[in-house]
């Protein structure tokens, strides 16, 4: 199953079909994503799974209609254990960005890392998972598939938040104060350390 957040509220693309009902169930091969998508974005639908026997098939068919923006990001941790956040939008976020032109996901996520911390010395110790998300820009759908990685970091300077990218503050939190920014972030991050 994959998780797709739409404006922070979950769209499922499934193969099962679940005896919850506190959900819409649609079917791929009847239904308009993009409306879907929209309906999602108005609030007038909370919850939706998308269904067809091979789930594939279903985000072969989202990444068809809806342009993709492809990222990179980091959950990295330093000596004392503690992760590196931002704040930005009035939310708490991990460092992610998009790739450039000739650039492999990892030196994507290690460079976002580094532009929107100023954090170096970065090494991946692990892959995570992707995470999905559809967001809204100029008035276009874009799906952005975040690609994740687990880093450490022996930098020992204050992290700064990048201006540009409307990033309030960079900062490593230990475990107690990660749960209060997790109630304060996206759903899509939240996933990450559920892994943990």
């Amino acid at each position: 199953m994959y998780k797709v957040f739409v404006n922070d509220k979950p769209l499922f693309l499934t193969n099962e079909i679940s005896k919850e009902t506190n959900f819409q169930l649609f079917l791929l091969e009847s239904v308009d994503i993009v409306q879907l998508i929209i309906k999602i974005f108005q609030n007038k639908i909370q919850k939706a799974y998308l269904y067809h026997p091979d789930e594939k098939e279903i985000m072969k068919t989202l990444k068809s209609k809806i342009p993709v923006s492809k990222a990179g990001g980091g959950l990295v941790y330093n000596k004392k254990g503690e992760v590196l956040f931002i704040f930005r939008s009035g939310k708490w976020d991990l460092p992610k960005g998009g790739t450039e032109k000739g650039e492999d996901i990892e030196e994507t996520a290690m460079r976002e890392v580094e532009e929107e911390t100023g954090v170096n010395k970065l090494k991946i110790t692990k892959k995570l998972q992707k995470t999905y998300h559809i967001f809204r820009r100029n008035g276009c759908y874009r799906l952005k598939i975040t690609h994740w990685f687990e880093m450490t970091s022996d930098y020992e300077g204050i992290p700064v938040g990048q201006i540009e990218e409307g990033i309030e503050k960079a900062v490593w939190l230990n475990p107690n104060e990660m749960k209060g920014a997790l109630k304060n972030s996206y759903e899509n991050i939240k996933l990450l350390f559920e892994e943990e």
